[in-house]
């Protein structure tokens, strides 16, 4: 007989705090993140004076912490006394200037946020709220390279500074594509890339260091077999470094050991999780290709599924 929801749920959990794991997660502390939390902090600073800041570009590999040290700063940021703000966007929903602009004024004059407006009138009340009190627009643009039409976004996005009588807006651009540069003109790629941040990967030490600030929060204590740590840590690593791979694999783990009625995780459900974990980030990676490259890559599978063969061109 299948269990009831109210059997499940009077299950005394391993888990103390399950959503600290999840890599959408922004903790107190972001450790071996300080200095480039730190260089972020004197790019934006000017800002909170309503100064001009410079636009920056921050590219590593998936889960060396970007977005989260960005994210970090903006709260510091939003907790100062400044007419100026910063605003994040992720660009796999607002891909292309309109969506960007629409949102802009979503956000700061939501009475003009309407279907049907044009970009350049978007773009006139952006300028006319800036200029209200001098103020600067920082604009948090995440995996920036897949807007579509991303030479107009910042054309668009840094002429704004020549026709503002006062105030400024500067933009910060994420993505783990290094190479995506070299498909803007040089005019684009000479403004967004002002100042270049690298994130390099974390190493295994790093990550079990993360992954056991997390595991104090999101599991009961003692649940969490040392050599499960260090296993899912040396795992990631080898993962070019990656920690949402690490956090994927701790939750996997601790959920693999509640389901088998488990009061310990250990290093066999680390091995099992990885399995499961492998198949989401294959799915993830594919998902992160252009559209050309997809095709491409199911072209490939259907001759290899029909027995047929291919071969390099």
């Amino acid at each position: 007989m299948a269990s009831s929801f109210e059997t499940i749920l009077k299950k005394a959990s391993i888990f103390k705090e399950k959503d600290v794991l999840s890599p959408h997660y922004l903790p107190e502390t972001l450790p071996h993140r300080e200095k480039e939390i730190d260089r972020i902090m004197h790019i934006v600073s000017p800002a909170l004076r309503c100064n001009r800041t410079q636009n920056l570009f921050v590219y590593g590999k998936t889960g060396t912490g970007k977005t989260s040290s960005v994210k970090y700063v903006m709260e510091l940021f939003e907790k100062e006394r400044t007419p100026s703000h910063m605003l994040y966007m992720n660009c796999r929903i607002y891909n292309s200037r309109y969506r960007v602009l629409q949102h802009v004024v979503k956000e700061f004059v939501p009475r003009f946020y309407k279907p049907g407006y044009g970009v350049s009138f978007l773009y006139e009340k952006i300028l006319d709220w800036v200029e209200e009190d001098g103020k600067s627009l920082v604009i948090v643009l995440d995996e920036i390279d897949m807007v579509r039409d991303l030479d107009d976004l910042i054309y668009t996005l840094i002429r704004s500074n020549d026709d503002l009588k006062r105030g400024h807006v500067s933009v910060i651009g994420i993505s783990n594509k290094v190479n995506f540069k070299e498909k803007l003109t040089p005019r684009s790629k000479s403004t967004l890339c002002e100042t270049e941040l690298v994130f390099p990967p974390y190493n295994s030490p790093q990550l079990k260091s993360i992954l056991e600030q997390r595991v104090k929060q999101a599991f009961e204590q003692g649940v969490v077999d040392e050599e499960a740590l260090s296993l899912s840590a040396a795992i990631a690593a080898q993962e070019t470094g990656d920690a949402r791979y690490a956090l994927r694999l701790m939750l996997r783990a601790g959920e693999l050991a509640e389901q088998a009625g488990e009061k310990r995780v250990e290093a066999c459900q680390v091995e099992e999780a990885r399995k499961s974990v492998d198949e989401n980030v294959a799915i993830d990676a594919i998902c992160t290709l252009p559209e050309h490259q997809q095709l491409v890559l199911h072209s490939i599978a259907c001759l290899t599924a029909g027995g047929g063969k291919y071969s390099k061109l």
